[in-house]
């Protein structure tokens, strides 16, 4: 019984050794992904400190249910009601477009997952610091392909693809009970003394589109740009009559224009101060509250408001949120 006892603890020991070796072996594997840059990258295959420029990365993961070490804010002090507030205990590295790689670097990431244009400038420091990877954030298609990409660098495409067709299903259901007799004309802003509004297909107004609105400043030009300059002279010619707004603080110089109140929208009161997820929707987390907030207010007699973080409650694993 003794030899026994010690033949099956030495095996187990063995066994031990030789799955500790494996794991060391997976965590030393690297991927090859080739970013919207165009350009490849050799990433950790089980990346386990997630750096995040944006919110982007931050969305998915958390849908993921991985919590990045580090994020870059919208705007300071602000801890986004999409996420939770959950930002608030990562790392903090500076504004989306002004990151600091020192405190970046602090965090000591095995990746950097970055929002395009911000960070193109700077790409040689940031590959300095770990991997970095930097996708475009702008459009509804490059949504799907984001959120499944990135999923499969952190190890769970299945539920990546899943959460791409939960949205296309989501998106189709809410498109189908938009009433078909109307279709409100609407406007995605920043604000602004001449405000900087999207075309449709960036990923909030594709949303917006998709449940029947019409979106005035229309589609962009093949290879032009995701928005436009829009005067507000040329706003009240095409007289929106829903508005929404990133609230990006206090100072609105738009509203002091004398044309400014005579906008359907604001005679209305339908101009919307929205959220952060309504500037980083790309990923599944925001994306879905948009939706449902769009519904509501193009459609308020059809579709209810809604409760932000209740949302993102669904969405975001309960262990994170605790």
């Amino acid at each position: 019984m003794a030899r026994y006892t010690r033949t099956f603890f030495c095996a187990l020991g063995l066994s031990a050794i030789l799955m500790a070796g494996a794991a060391r072996a997976e965590e030393g594997k690297k991927v090859s992904i080739v970013d919207d840059r165009g350009v490849t990258v050799e990433v950790p295959a089980q990346p386990k400190r997630i750096a995040s420029i944006s919110y982007f990365a931050d969305d998915v993961a958390l849908a993921l249910g991985i919590k990045p070490v580090a994020s870059t804010y919208m705007t300071a002090g602000r801890e986004p009601d999409f996420l939770l507030g959950l930002t608030s205990g990562m790392k903090q590295i500076g504004q989306r477009a002004k990151p600091n790689l020192e405190l970046l670097s602090e965090a000591k990431p095995d990746l950097i997952i970055a929002i395009r244009r911000y960070t193109v400038g700077n790409a040689a420091q940031l590959q300095n610091i770990a991997p970095y990877v930097a996708y475009n954030m702008e459009l509804l298609e490059e949504s799907y392909s984001e959120t499944a990409a990135l999923s499969v660098l952190l190890g769970k495409p299945e539920r990546g693809e899943q959460l791409n067709a939960d949205f296309r299903k989501h998106l189709a259901e809410y498109a189908a009970k938009a009433p078909k007799d109307v279709h409100p004309r609407f406007l995605i802003m920043w604000g602004g003394a001449t405000p900087f509004a999207f075309h449709t297909e960036n990923t909030s107004a594709s949303i917006v589109a998709a449940i029947g609105g019409d979106n005035i400043p229309g589609p962009k030009s093949p290879g032009g740009e995701f928005g436009i300059d829009l005067s507000l002279e040329t706003m009240l010619e095409k007289d929106p009559e829903v508005i929404f707004i990133y609230d990006s603080g206090p100072d609105r110089p738009h509203e002091s224009n004398p044309i400014w109140s005579q906008l359907s929208a604001v005679k209305n009161n339908r101009v919307f101060y929205v959220g952060d997820q309504w500037v980083e929707t790309n990923g599944p987390i925001a994306r879905e509250i948009v939706l449902r907030e769009a519904a509501h207010y193009l459609y308020p007699d059809t579709f209810p408001a809604i409760d932000v973080k209740a949302e993102a409650a669904k969405l975001i694993p309960a262990e994170l949120q605790n």
